[in-house]
């Protein structure tokens, strides 16, 4: 699941069985599952050229790089920085959700209290 989030995030999303395949290819203690050091060996078959062209893999090497050679370290930098500002603007918008869900939590808790009030209330006038 946290490399389905990922590969989506990074603008590359994958179907399951894709995933599955992504995993199959670095996955050396056949766990199914990408541990750190997997994780790093995607971009070592990358830079070694051992990843196919069309693999999640080689996409997700591909999306998470830059060849300061070609691009410059200005380039380098304008690349990290928009990186940091796109997560920086998924939070954003993460938290607002979550702003909205509080304030609607908060409403409906009010409008709980509002109506057993008013139910009180109307107890008292039926005596």
């Amino acid at each position: 699941m946290e490399l389905k989030l990922m590969m989506e995030k990074l603008g590359a999303p994958q179907t399951h069985l894709g995933l599955k395949n992504m995993i199959k290819e670095v996955d050396e203690d056949l766990d199914s599952k990408l541990s750190f050091r997997e994780f790093l060996l995607i971009f070592r078959k990358a830079a070694a050229g051992e990843l196919q062209e069309d693999s999640g893999l080689h996409a997700l090497a591909r999306l998470s790089e830059i060849d300061v050679s070609t691009e410059g370290v200005k380039g380098a930098k304008s690349f990290f920085e928009a990186k940091v500002q796109a997560i920086h603007d998924a939070s954003r918008f993460e938290e607002e959700i979550k702003a909205e869900q509080e304030e609607k939590k908060k409403q409906a808790e009010e409008l709980k209290q509002r109506k057993a009030a008013f139910k009180e209330l109307q107890s008292t006038f039926k005596q």
